[in-house]
Formats: C-alpha cells, structure tokens, sequence
C-alpha cells in the first residue's frame, strides 16, 4: 500500500440514532470502542443521511447521489423487480478502479435480483443478508407457509438460510477481520454494514446480561464489539496509521424500544432532524486531531467524492449531488456545503435546508411553512417563519431548484435530471420460490420494515 492510498474501513450502522452512542450523549448504552474512535479522531454533529430509510439512504451513500436523482425512493422488499441500476458509478467502483480490494460485509438493500447484487458493482467479494434482517422468520413471524428463510449470502451463492442472528454480528467480525488480514499488504475498502439496531432485536447472551437498556442496548453493544474487533485487527497489524476508519448510521433511529435521537426531534421515517441527521465520526490516526468535535455541514452523500479527489480518481460521467469535503474533514476547512433537500419516501420534497436555517414544506401531505434556525434550535421546535420573510423566500427558491432537477410527488414535479433505477428483465416471482433458489422471497409487513 502506498502512502497516498490510504485503507478506508466504512462503518454503517442500521438505524442507530443520534443520541445512542457515548460520544453523543447516551448514559443507558455501553459504547466503549466507538467512543474510544471518538476521543482519537473527529466527531461531526450535523452530517446528513441522504433519506430517513435505508434503500435511499444506501443509494445515496453509494452513489454520491439524491435517491430521487436514481431512483431508488423508497424500500426495496425480498424478490423486488427493482433496483439501483448497473450503470450508476459507485463507492466499491471508485475503489476498484484505483487499485483496491473491496469488500461489502453486511447489508447490501439496493436489490436482491442477479443483476442488482455487491459484486456488480465493484465490490470483490460480499457476505451478508440482501436486505433488513426482518424481511424474513423472525419472532412471531414463523409460519413457513406466510415466511421464507433470511438468505445469509457468499457473491451471489446462498450459503445458509435463517442463520442465527444472535450469532450473525460475530460472523460479520470474523469475515472483515479475515478480509483485512488478507489484505494487509495492498489497500483495500471495506464496507461493514451491520444488522444491528434494525429490528427484530437478537444480541449474544454476553450482551444482553450486561445491558442496562434492554435488548436494544444489548444490540448497540454487540455493533460496538463489533467495531472493536475490527478496529483491534487494524491495530495488531500496524495498520492503523493507513487506514481511515468511518463510523457512521442509515438514518435515524425509530425512537422506541430503547432507541434515541435526543435532543432531535423525529426519528426513522421523518424529515426531521432525528430522522436525517446521524452519527460522524472519522478516525484516521496522525491524520485527525484527537477530540475534534466538528459542526461542519456534510452528508452522507460527500464521501465518494470526497475519496475520489483524495485519490486523485475521476468519478462516473453522470451528474452526482456531493461536494468534495476532503479540506473540510481532513484540514479544518468550512464545509461547501451550503444547501440539503430532505426527500421522504416516493420522492416527496418535504423541507430543506439552507446554511444554518431550515424550512419543512409539507407534513403527512399537508402543507406546512416552518421555519427554525438550527444553530440556536437544533430540536426544531421554535417556528420563526414570520420573523424572517427573505430567508423563507430564500429557501423556497432553492426548493423550487431541486424540485425541477429531482422531482417531488408532492407538487407533481417530474424531475428533469432524475434517472432510472434498474428494473429486471426476470424477477424471481413468488409463483416460482423454490427454497434451493438463490435469491429467496418473503412476504412482510410493508409498514414496519426498511
């Protein structure tokens, strides 16, 4: 590995909220390895996820891009005949082309058709489930007849269906610090998306005995682990120094069971704060000052090209939404970013926000004008859209520009810059499910999974 091609480890937790981690606040969960990330690295309080679901959330983070711009706007289920589509330049690819191993262990959730699986689109090799660890038998969700197997995935191969997802995490551990370890003498990207805090809740005994918040805290400390296996095989092999390490979440937490956005409001499902607004923390030894605690203005969707000019790589010839943070996240620089749309399922334009000020347009389909300032109420809860007329005309403006550019349901704007998704030519339809067959289907409950 060469001095400018440094490891990067991306960390994505499922449905981690802003308030669950140490290092953000939480007193009820044990978090001692991302915090200890934390304390050596930077801590960025208001970095964005591209949706408050995790289908367009992954799309975003993969591509750099809106889910409006690609089409992927709301959760793909098990047999789905959609999904991103194979000509969308991404993260694994950008990697690939520069001379690294890449791997996806975990959550992959931008299809589960042949065409649409990691390994199409850079990643050299995957392990994990293709989608949420509830689309499948779960607890009270065991009738073979009405639930098919969870498929546990090698490439395109199912190697196990239902695995014990007690266990799962450990499993996930053991393959990224296997896949590290092979690696150690090249630069490699790996991609860890873990399970947890998606429901169903399954943590090791370990866990759940030490939890001081039930089995959701069981799960927050069995993510943890997890990051410190990894973070403990970088550091055996003197990697530490070469490898920028990312921890960061999906989208909000659903704020029940334990979960918590605090001080946001919202959670999972909302253009609110807490359901958008996620954990950053950015650790890259000698690199980032240790303790910074940044409120630079990021998203989730700076990261691929960002690493695409740290390295010096071009990017896709299609047009992407993120911004170039490397000045930003690696030397102090302000953040360019000066604007975000906040898009909730089925491309619907619900607020956006602008420099420090954000405006909600829309609320379960109803129009709303609210108004807050996110520098003196990050919980939104003072409206001062009559105080400030120019700023809420401003941000309408700039509404109005992404409504033409990338569509919006609500107002029935089409989008110009839009793109397809992938559509498969033959889905696997749920007349043909064969339990031997490699890509297994499910039936679920379409209101509480994603």
């Amino acid at each position: 590995m060469t001095a400018d091609k440094p490891n990067v480890v991306l960390i994505n937790a499922d449905d981690l909220g802003y308030g669950d981690l140490g290092c953000y606040g939480s007193r009820v969960n044990q978090t001692p390895f991302i915090d200890r990330l934390a304390q050596g690295g930077a801590v960025f309080t208001s970095c964005y996820a591209a949706s408050p679901l995790c289908s367009p959330s992954r799309a975003g983070l993969m591509t750099g891009c809106y889910p409006s711009r690609v089409s992927i706007d709301r959760v793909l289920f098990p047999a789905d005949p959609l999904g991103l589509h194979p000509a969308e330049f991404t993260m694994p690819r950008l990697f690939k082309n520069a001379g690294y191993a890449t791997m996806l262990v975990g959550k992959w959730h931008l299809g589960d058709q042949p065409e649409f699986l990691p390994r199409a689109f850079g990643f050299d090799e995957y392990y994990g489930l293709p989608y949420s660890n509830d689309m499948g038998r779960s607890e009270g969700r065991d009738d073979p007849e009405m639930f098919h197997p969870l498929p546990l995935l090698e490439g395109e191969t199912v190697v196990e269906q239902q695995p014990d997802q007690r266990s799962l995490t450990e499993r996930y551990a053991e393959r990224c610090t296997s896949f590290i370890r092979k690696n150690k003498d090249r630069p490699f990207f790996l991609y860890f998306a873990q399970m947890h805090v998606h429901l169903p809740h399954y943590a090791a005994e370990m866990f759940e005995r030490s939890s001081k918040n039930g089995d959701y805290g069981a799960c927050v400390a069995s993510m943890d682990w997890a990051c410190g296996a990894v973070v403990h095989e970088l550091e055996t092999l003197g990697l530490l120094d070469r490898t920028i390490i990312i921890f960061t979440s999906d989208n909000g937490a659903r704020g029940d069971r334990g979960s918590s956005n605090y001080p946001l409001r919202g959670g999972k499902r909302t253009t609110w704060e807490g359901g958008q607004r996620i954990p950053f923390i950015l650790y890259w030894q000698g690199k980032t000052a240790p303790g910074t605690r940044s409120d630079a203005f990021i998203s989730q969707m700076d990261l691929l090209p960002t690493f695409a000019a740290m390295l010096g790589e071009p990017l896709g010839p299609l047009p992407i939404d993120g911004l170039d943070l490397s000045a930003a996240l690696f030397g102090g620089a302000p953040s360019p970013r000066e604007s975000f749309a906040f898009f909730r399922a089925e491309a619907k334009l619900e607020a956006v926000r602008l420099r420090n000020w954000k405006m909600h347009f829309s609320k379960e389909g109803k129009a709303v004008r609210l108004l807050y300032d996110l520098s003196k109420d990050i919980s939104e809860e003072n409206n001062v859209v009559d105080e400030y007329p120019d700023i809420a005309a401003e941000i309408t403006r700039a509404a109005d520009g992404y409504r033409l550019k990338l569509g919006d349901r609500l107002t029935g704007e089409a989008g110009s810059e839009r793109r397809p998704c992938g559509i498969s030519e033959n889905p696997v339809p749920l007349a043909e499910y064969d339990p031997n067959h490699p890509y297994i289907i499910a039936l679920y409950d379409k209101n509480n999974v994603g």
